[in-house]
């Protein structure tokens, strides 16, 4: 009687061991991961710190995130109407886009009618691929018309200003890949903004 307890609990602790290590468990070590955020206006001068129109930072398993602001105005830094932001991931792709009307950044040194900025990574098989860009209309920089066709296009200014148009940092290797697109980005002495930055991030299965 005992030895027939004792094989019956042997055959229960090597079915547990199979399962354990069963494709389904492999699977849910292995799936596809995802990261991602998008962000209307980002700041940090005059002793002031903001992030609007934030999705917040997407989670690894997935899903899809969203926010809108009809308006911000915070003196001395930036203005905006329409502030919309999305981050998403499924299925082979991770995708995330901000949007702006009637910006207007440090009492019009930048200026734009509308910005957009978008990315996405994805995966082909286990191989993970970047992409992104930003659009803007009506585009001034210290009162001259900007015409935006490359990435990067970086504008100095007095005072120590940097103005960097379609900001684009992205980099890819293997089975992850990871993109920042910021549309506008302007830096000097205790000043950092960003207008419509979008992130999007994969780790293939």
């Amino acid at each position: 009687m005992n030895e027939k307890r004792t094989r019956t609990s042997m055959i229960a602790i090597y079915l547990t061991g199979l399962l354990a290590l069963s494709p389904a468990s492999s699977f849910a070590q292995n799936a596809t991961s995802f990261s991602g955020e998008a962000v209307g206006l980002k700041a940090s001068a005059l002793g002031v710190s903001l992030d609007l129109a934030d999705t917040g930072a997407l989670p690894s398993s997935g899903g899809s995130l969203g926010t809108s602001l009809a308006s911000v105005n915070v003196a001395g830094i930036a203005s905006a109407h329409a502030l919309s932001s999305s981050a998403s991931g499924s299925g082979s792709t991770s995708q995330s886009q901000s949007s702006l009307a009637e910006v207007n950044v440090q009492n019009g040194l930048v200026a734009a009618t509308a910005v957009k900025s978008t990315s996405s990574a994805t995966c082909s098989g286990s191989t993970a691929s970047t992409s992104g860009n930003a659009q803007l209309v009506g585009l001034t920089v210290a009162g001259q018309s900007i015409l935006v066709s490359n990435p990067n296009l970086s504008i100095s200014l007095p005072g120590g200003i940097t103005v960097v148009i379609n900001q684009q940092t992205s980099s890819s290797g293997g089975s992850s890949g990871s993109i920042t697109v910021n549309a506008i980005h302007v830096t000097g002495p205790s000043l950092d903004i960003v207008v419509a930055s979008a992130q999007s991030d994969i780790t293939c299965s």
